[in-house]
């Protein structure tokens, strides 16, 4: 199943995420700030004060960069 990974420019995480789902062969859609949400958006969907980048599997939400590596790892891919 795809993850979705909702971003920002200039984030190290999530671009630290993005290469790490690259490198495990991982297929993902990129959502960014300002071109693919508002910021209104995020809040609505993560609550406020939930930080990028927010990673969701399908419909279910992992949460942030530390958060995806656990989950890869508890699905071996780590």
């Amino acid at each position: 199943m795809p993850y979705t990974v909702y971003s920002k420019k200039n984030c190290s995480y999530c671009n630290n995420i993005k290469k790490v789902l690259t490198g495990l062969g991982e297929s993902y859609i990129e959502l960014t700030l300002d071109r693919n949400f508002t910021k209104e958006d995020f809040i609505r969907k993560f609550g406020y004060g939930a930080s990028f980048p927010r990673i969701m599997e399908g419909d279910q939400l992992i949460g942030g960069a530390n958060e995806t590596i656990v989950h890869l790892r508890q699905k071996g891919l780590l």
